[in-house]
């Protein structure tokens, strides 16, 4: 969902870099697991907001610019069963990180690694494949993407495999 980037004052508060959109949207949720190198626990979020071109909170038990310093650079993460219910065709992109990736055509590509927003259209970064390429694979259902099947952990789509 995002992470915490760095402490913002001397009471605790943190600057949040979030992975939703609109961003404030994380500030939806009440209750966050963070995880720091491994290690998660669950903070309620006591306050958050916008401030500036960023956003900042207040998570319960962190009451000093040390506790809040401590947490830089940990991972905001939710239940999958707290996000809300997508319409039938959307995806969130945890979903096709590690996606099989194949053309109409049966040539593998490679698997979804992760995925950029570029504001045209959402881009599927594609590595692993039998020939070593990096692939970026714009994310144009019934343009590009023909299928995807989660529970077959498979996507195909009509890509020229030169590419």
């Amino acid at each position: 969902m995002g992470s915490l980037t760095s402490p913002y004052g001397v009471k605790g508060w943190l600057k949040v870099y979030s992975h939703t959109s609109p961003m404030e949207g994380i500030l939806e949720y009440d209750r966050w697991t963070v995880d720091k190198g491994g290690v998660e626990r669950v903070y309620e979020v006591l306050q958050g907001r916008r401030q500036g071109k960023g956003l900042v909170v207040q998570l319960a038990g962190v009451a000093s610019r040390e506790a809040a310093e401590a947490l830089g650079g940990a991972t905001i993460k939710l239940a999958t069963d707290e996000l809300p219910r997508l319409a039938a065709g959307e995806y969130y992109w945890y979903q096709l990180e590690g996606l099989k990736v194949t053309t109409i055509d049966g040539v593998e590509l490679g698997r979804v690694d992760h995925l950029l927003e570029t504001g045209a259209n959402d881009v599927l970064v594609v590595k692993g494949g039998p020939d070593g390429k990096e692939r970026l694979l714009p994310f144009l259902p019934d343009e590009v993407i023909e299928r995807i099947d989660l529970e077959a952990g498979e996507m195909r789509v009509d890509w020229d495999p030169e590419f």
